[in-house]
């Protein structure tokens, strides 16, 4: 479960003794858990939410076991998944008082490009496995924020659906292929849908060891056949991948390399963002390969499991972008002051995805929106604390850093 704080963590934990037979165990009342722990009740509407994690507890009643722990899981002991969170308390905010805060503007700029807010939507692949308007309830609910989304490879709508519903195209994902003609064919589908990024996403290459996902499948007993008819690897209802035409084989020859990324750089005229980078020099390393983008990601706990939180990898990546090539960074952002924080140690923009996913599984579009909302708001508030009236005032002078020395992975 994700957590940030003693608070959260404390609510986390009471969660999980309502629903447990531990608390009849212990012989404690139902009322303690609601009224001495505060613990809320299960939100009726998304306008009664006070946090994005209220979205949470809905979308765990309305979802199956499986599709839930699908959303949940992290690798091994989803340690990462709670370093992700914890990784924010390294950092204290300095706060300035009596600034003229009365107006504040939260846009940034990308790849030439003017957004309202620095928060993006990640790629999150199935969202039909949320809700039954997926892709569409979410680039709709984007479109109402002016938010930039990131569409999955295994998406459960077209990339054209999606760019009509947002009202403008998105960024696409790309998971590479086995097979080059493969690849190339979705790279020129987003091309030839007017997909102003690609983003490659390199830190699923060494594979991940999801047991909290394969658990909860173990556990759900409802027939998933409207879904998976041919099993948990059917590609029918994804578009991207299930309309590949034939074309002659061109398999690839042992996994990528830094030369795969040239590859990419070649192969389209969008912007080439890597995602997954967390240290040094891997962002030295794109650099000097073209790179658009630096993309820091731990993929929220679901990669590699090397307890680092992702916000903790943001200097050392900004440090060796040397300020050629934007910053951007996703993984474990739950709270305004988390984004503010991020943008603190030189990112660009930060990317939210079990938040919106937890709002479209509670109740659709309006659930997406207001997560974003609450977000946006939340940013707002944390930078009319410290005083910075736009996204290009927030630096590190309104961080303290608990613990200064960031390694550099270096001898």
């Amino acid at each position: 479960m994700p957590h940030c704080s003693f608070l959260d963590g404390r609510r986390a934990m009471l969660r999980f003794l309502a629903a447990s037979p531990i608390l009849a165990g212990l012989g404690l009342p139902r009322a303690w858990m609601s009224v001495g722990a505060q613990t809320p009740d299960l939100i009726a509407a998304a306008k009664d939410a006070l946090d994005v994690f209220d979205f949470e507890a809905v979308a765990r009643k309305n979802l199956s076991p499986a599709h839930f722990g699908y959303l949940e899981t992290g690798t091994d002991d989803d340690a990462t998944v709670r370093a992700n969170r914890e990784g924010f308390s390294r950092y204290q905010l300095r706060v300035r008082r009596l600034i003229d805060i009365g107006k504040i503007s939260t846009s940034v700029s990308l790849l030439g490009a003017a957004w309202d807010s620095p928060i993006f939507l990640c790629p999150v692949g199935s969202h039909r496995a949320f809700h039954p308007d997926g892709e569409l309830a979410v680039a709709r609910a984007a479109k109402t924020g002016k938010h930039t989304v990131m569409l999955a490879t295994p998406s459960t709508t077209s990339i054209e659906d999606v760019n009509a519903a947002r009202g403008e195209p998105v960024w696409f994902q790309l998971y590479r292929r086995e097979d080059w003609n493969q690849t190339r064919q979705m790279i020129k589908r987003a091309e030839a849908a007017g997909c102003p990024a690609l983003v490659f996403t390199v830190d699923l290459l060494g594979g991940s060891n999801r047991l909290t996902g394969t658990r909860a499948q173990r556990r759900d007993t409802q027939s998933c056949l409207s879904c998976h008819v041919g099993g948990l690897n059917d590609n029918r209802r994804k578009p991207m991948i299930a309309d590949l035409k034939p074309a002659p084989a061109a398999p690839e020859v042992g996994p990528p390399t830094w030369e795969f990324v040239k590859r990419l750089k070649d192969a389209t005229p969008m912007k080439l963002i890597v995602k997954g980078i967390v240290t040094r020099e891997d962002a030295e390393i794109a650099v000097g390969h073209g790179v658009d983008v630096v993309f820091v990601s731990n993929h929220g706990g679901r990669a590699e499991n090397s307890l680092r939180s992702a916000v903790e990898c943001v200097p050392e990546v900004v440090a060796g972008a040397a300020g050629r090539v934007p910053v951007i960074v996703d993984s474990g952002f739950r709270r305004g002051t988390d984004i503010f924080k991020a943008l603190a140690l030189g990112a660009t923009a930060v990317g939210v995805g079990r938040p919106y996913i937890w709002g479209l599984a509670a109740f659709g579009q309006e659930g997406v929106e207001t997560v974003l909302s609450i977000l946006r708001r939340e940013l707002q508030m944390a930078m009319r604390q410290a005083g910075t009236t736009t996204t290009k005032q927030i630096t590190n002078a309104y961080l303290v850093d608990r613990l200064p020395t960031v390694p550099s992975g270096r001898q």
